[in-house]
């Protein structure tokens, strides 16, 4: 398998995370995404994902695959030793609802194609997009937050939905280390700063974030 990758990308982490849990190796193609260098706009990299995003994977039987949950979850399906997604049909939607709200209702409105759109527009300065990122990501977590702490009150673990760490974690550890890095204090969200900090702990968290 080939990955497509930028190491600052937190959706290619996901699937550098997710890899990493099932002990497979891929050969990782470095595509830079940002400044005036960013390959991903070049015309040679939209054959490969027409829509410009990391990560890409190509499996050993020739197919693309985009999108970093779709990629994960084929991942699980294919490799399932160290299964990602629980057995529990109502324990499995709830992590794939999670996982869509880091997804669709934070990590959609934040990215930096996102912010390079916003500076363009009328009434947009500088502090604009900052506070936009903000505002996003604290309105995310928060509900991240209350999903954890409503189901932890009636079946607490250690991880997101279990006593070993799954999709939801693989989702969760990089968008908490987004927020910390944009100087947002994790003690505001309990559940998410435990869960990440024992996630920090495990080498195919620590060693696969985005850098």
């Amino acid at each position: 398998m080939k990955l497509y990758d930028a190491a600052i990308s937190s959706a290619a982490a996901r699937v550098r995370i997710a890899l990493a849990l099932k002990g497979l190796q891929v050969d990782r193609i470095p595509v830079e995404i940002v400044g005036a260098g960013a390959e991903n706009r070049r015309p040679a990299y939209r054959d490969v994902n027409p829509q410009g995003l990391v990560p890409a994977l190509l499996t050993d039987d020739g197919v693309l695959l985009t999108q970093s949950l779709a990629i994960v979850e084929y991942l699980d399906e294919v490799y399932p030793q160290a299964p990602l997604l629980p057995a529990d049909p109502a324990t499995r939607a709830w992590v794939r609802a999670f996982v869509l709200a880091v997804l669709a209702e934070t990590h959609a409105l934040v990215t930096p194609r996102v912010a390079n759109h916003l500076a363009t527009m009328p009434g947009f300065d500088g502090t604009t997009a900052p506070a936009w990122r903000r505002h996003w990501t604290e309105e995310g977590i928060d509900a991240l937050e209350a999903l954890l702490a409503r189901r932890h009150a009636v079946t607490p673990s250690r991880f997101c939905a279990g006593d070993a760490p799954g999709l939801a974690d693989v989702f969760l550890f990089p968008q908490a280390l987004n927020a910390a890095r944009a100087g947002l204090p994790l003690a505001r969200w309990p559940h998410v700063e435990a869960i990440a900090a024992r996630l920090a702990d495990i080498p195919a968290f620590r060693d696969n974030a985005q850098r």
